[in-house]
Parts: C-alpha cells; structure tokens; sequence
C-alpha cells in the first residue's frame, strides 16, 4: 500500500482528495489534516507520500516542505496549487518538491500521479507554464549548454526520467539494472547541478530533448 498524507487548509479539498484515493486498492490515506498537524503526523505516520497545499494560512506550505526535506528519511513531496503560474512553484522545485498538482487535477490521473510519485517518478501539472520553467531555471547554466554535459545513455535516461517512468520502469525499457539506472541519475542530477528529479525534468524540457530538439 502506498501511504498518503493529504495537507490543506480547505476540508472540502481534503476530504474530496482522501476519498478519490482510498478508492484506489493500493493507495491508503493515512490522515488528511491542516498545515498545523502536518509535520506531527508526518512524524506519527511515516507516509510515502505528502500532497502538500503550497499556500496556507496557518503556516506556509514551503516552511513544511523545508523542514519535511531536513529529514533523516523524507517522504516524498508533491505540492497542491490553484495556480498554474503560481510564484511559489519555482521556489517549491529549488527545495526539492518532487512536482505540484493543480488542485483541480482530473480524478481519473490523480491515483496514477501518486503512485508516480512514491515510484520516485516525476509528476507536473500539464498546465506548467512557460513563465514557470523560466523563472526556475532564470540564473542557471544554460540547458543546452548543460546536457552537453552528459553521455548519450545519461541523455537517453534523462528524457525517459522528464516523462516520469521511475527508476524501474526506466531499468525495464534499457534493459539495465535498476542499480545501473540509479547510478546514471546521480551522475546526471550531479553534472546538470539540480538537485532533484523534477529540476532534472525541467532542465530536459527547456533544452528541448522532450520535443526531439537539440
């Protein structure tokens, strides 16, 4: 079972979120609490995964990310928005956020995001904009310039990590070893100078190797 912490200050976002994901036999939601509960019932649970509401007015969600990644073992984040443009999306990425959901998500998609996520996949809202990837990315080292860096396997691994197949599914499609694909992603993580799977995603995206492009 894939455990699940649902934190938002809205119960009615809660409470929709919690029952479209018990419905799923392999997804458990362990609790769905305010910004105030979270970082105790992190602590009391041990979830896989937090969805995680980005801004709160009981305590700001980037605060409970922070101190969620300061953790011995950390579950893993996705951070829960309105707002496709949202200014705190680029700061959520640089803290290591393993992507964001639109709270608006499709019911459909979202048993499938989260089990991406606890397979340490990536999952972005498609509605990423363009203002987004350039405001996180703004300061960096050129992408193009960046994924030069890497081999033509790091490269191939990179595009199949930005589409979201986790570590396993990318050993299977290579025919490699997970140990080898896990290996390949430090090395590319470490030369693309991110620090996350996300980060490496976006960094593929601006570059073009998701559109085929050079």
């Amino acid at each position: 079972m894939i455990r699940v912490l649902v934190v938002d200050d809205e119960a009615l976002i809660r409470t929709g979120f919690q029952h479209i994901l018990d419905a799923a036999g392999d997804i458990e939601v362990v609790a769905a609490v305010s910004g105030r509960q979270a970082l105790a019932e992190v602590g009391r649970l041990r979830p896989d995964v937090v969805l995680l509401d980005i801004r709160m007015p009981d305590v700001d969600g980037l605060t409970i990310l922070e101190r969620l990644r300061a953790l011995p073992s950390p579950p893993v984040v996705a951070m829960l928005t309105t707002f496709d443009t949202d200014e705190y999306v680029a700061a959520a990425l640089r803290m290591g956020a393993a992507g964001f959901l639109l709270k608006d998500t499709d019911p459909e998609h979202l048993a499938v995001q989260v089990r991406t996520l606890a397979a340490d996949g990536v999952v972005l809202s498609p509605k990423v904009t363009s203002t987004v990837v350039d405001g996180y990315l703004a300061g960096r080292t050129r992408s193009s310039a960046a994924v030069e860096r890497l081999s033509a396997r790091e490269r191939e691994i990179l595009v199949l990590l930005a589409e979201g197949l986790s570590n396993g599914d990318i050993a299977a499609r290579l025919y490699l070893g997970v140990g080898t694909v896990k290996d390949h992603v430090s090395a590319i993580l470490t030369k693309l100078k991110v620090n996350g799977r996300v980060q490496a995603a976006l960094v593929a995206e601006r570059a073009g190797l998701l559109r085929g492009e050079r």
